[in-house]
């Protein structure tokens, strides 16, 4: 059998080729094709070889043991592993790591057939043997870097969840301290203004820790609901201007169509938006003023915030809403709130970008649906 394999390498090789081709997804360059099958090959000749000289030793030691050895390494072991490494790489799966290895018997048998090529029951037993080990090799490194790949992911996952949780949780409870300061500097009543800011944030907090609960229990998430845009607007802007006070500066809200309707997440749209409002402190220089308007453009609703932070630097609009990257040179947070904000956003269906408007600021815009239920009528 090894004379046939060498006479017939380059065939055995091409009719591979042609078998992977034909598979979804498979696009190995020449360079990863080395550390398959063609090498496969070359150690199954090597390993028939070793057996027709009668080296058993050798022959072990380039294809290893029947049934394999985790104690010593072969040949086909070694480059099987760095095989199985490469296919995850490209993404394939575990069937087609054994493919891989199968296409081989089958062209070697085809080709058999058709040259009138026989061959000794103990050869099939080595070829057998190659096969075995080298499909073992090659799954066992693909599995264990998949697993290692798919634990990297949930870490990832989890630690993302964990990060939105702690910022949402960290800016209501800043949201009630200040509230609370207000309320004691100014020595009034928790039956005003600042006393249902205070109010907000603690039934927020609950909020969030009900909906974290949620998440562990596998409960649904909250539908949504239709709100009043001018009422959404007037409550976020009451637990705003907190900030604006402690950042020095000034928050403008313009007046809002009191007839406009959104249906959205309430709790979501406004841990959106408070986020971007906070961002918008966060940076604007002092006894500058932030922009809130709210407005109807066609079947949508937008919602800007504009700061003037002086503009945006290079590239930053692309990086503005990568999750744990702080904007700004400032380490005093996680860089999640514009990350969690366009999250919460999408939930329900709307877009959130940012223009830079260089040497002024930045202007956030949130886009939703507008809600009519005169049309959604219309639709029953």
């Amino acid at each position: 059998m090894h004379q046939f394999l060498t006479n017939n390498r380059e065939e055995l090789i091409e009719r591979c080729k042609h078998k992977v081709a034909q598979r979804p997804r498979r696009a190995a360059t020449d360079e990863q094709l080395v550390h398959g099958i063609p090498m496969f090959l070359d150690q199954l000749t090597r390993t028939l070889a070793a057996e027709d000289d009668h080296q058993t030793a050798l022959s072990t030691r380039i294809s290893g043991p029947s049934g394999g050895d985790a104690l010593v390494a072969s040949e086909i072991g070694v480059s099987a592993t760095r095989h199985g490494e490469e296919l995850l790489d490209l993404g394939y799966t575990v069937d087609q790591v054994v493919h891989d290895y199968g296409d081989l018997c089958q062209a070697i048998t085809d080709l058999a057939f058709e040259r009138d090529a026989p061959f000794a029951v103990v050869e099939f037993r080595t070829l057998n043997r190659c096969l075995d080990n080298a499909i073992a090799g090659a799954v066992t490194e693909f599995s264990l870097l998949r697993d290692a790949q798919i634990a990297d992911v949930h870490f990832a996952q989890e630690k993302k969840r964990l990060g939105f949780l702690v910022h949402e949780l960290r800016n209501t409870l800043g949201i009630a301290v200040l509230a609370v300061r207000a309320l004691e500097l100014g020595n009034m009543a928790a039956g005003g203004a600042t006393g249902a800011v205070l109010k907000r944030s603690l039934s927020t907090l609950g909020i969030q820790i009900d909906r974290a609960i949620s998440e562990l229990s596998g409960s649904p998430p909250r539908e949504r609901q239709t709100i009043p845009l001018a009422a959404f607007i007037a409550e976020a802007s009451m637990s705003a201007r907190l900030n604006a006070d402690l950042a020095r500066c000034t928050l403008d809200v313009q007046a809002v169509d009191p007839t406009l309707m959104i249906s959205a997440n309430k709790e979501l749209l406004h841990a959106a938006l408070a986020n971007l409002l906070q961002n918008a402190f966060k940076f604007t220089q002092v006894h500058t003023v932030v922009h809130l308007t709210a407005y109807a453009a066609d079947d949508r609703i937008l919602i800007n915030v504009a700061d003037h932070c002086g503009g945006l630097p290079l590239d930053g609009a692309a990086r503005i809403f990568v999750p744990f990257l702080s904007h700004g040179g400032s380490s005093a947070g996680l860089g999640l709130g514009l990350s969690i904000a366009r999250q919460s956003i999408e939930a329900d269906m709307g877009t959130l970008t940012v223009r830079d408007v260089p040497g002024t600021g930045c202007v956030f815009t949130i886009n939703l649906p507008r809600h009519s239920s005169h049309l959604q009528a219309s639709h029953l």
